[in-house]
């Protein structure tokens, strides 16, 4: 296994990785609204949801690939009437390359953000 780190996205506030990558897959930790160069999360769902996406390629970049690697994301909701702007957002990112998904709403998430996003990557294509 190798650990994935990158001060381009928040750091772990907790002891777990960012990213590991096992076997032909990268597994990333849930990735909450923080943005790394001020340590600030903005209070709009949408800006949250940018924020959490651009996190999540900053770990995938750092790994060697791109987010047309992702095969699967997560995301917890703490409001389920945020799904519309969540998908709006979400739809930005993922234009062409739509990976599986679920979306559940949660009653908490760290730092009381509004969105939480894990991913599952491919870390090589098909031969």
């Amino acid at each position: 296994m190798e650990i994935i780190n990158t001060q381009h996205a928040p750091l772990p506030i907790g002891p777990y990785s960012q990213g590991i990558i096992a076997g032909d897959f990268l597994f990333i930790s849930g990735q909450i609204p923080i943005d790394p160069k001020t340590n600030k999360i903005s209070n709009d769902i949408k800006e949250q949801t940018g924020q959490v996406l651009e996190n999540l390629e900053a770990i995938i970049k750092e790994s060697g690939v791109t987010l047309k690697n992702i095969v699967r994301c997560g995301i917890f909701l703490k409001n389920m009437d945020d799904f519309a702007a969540v998908n709006e957002i979400y739809g930005q990112f993922f234009s062409t390359h739509k990976p599986t998904r679920s979306c559940v709403e949660v009653s908490r998430l760290p730092q009381n953000v509004l969105i939480e996003i894990e991913a599952v990557v491919l870390m090589k294509e098909k031969q």
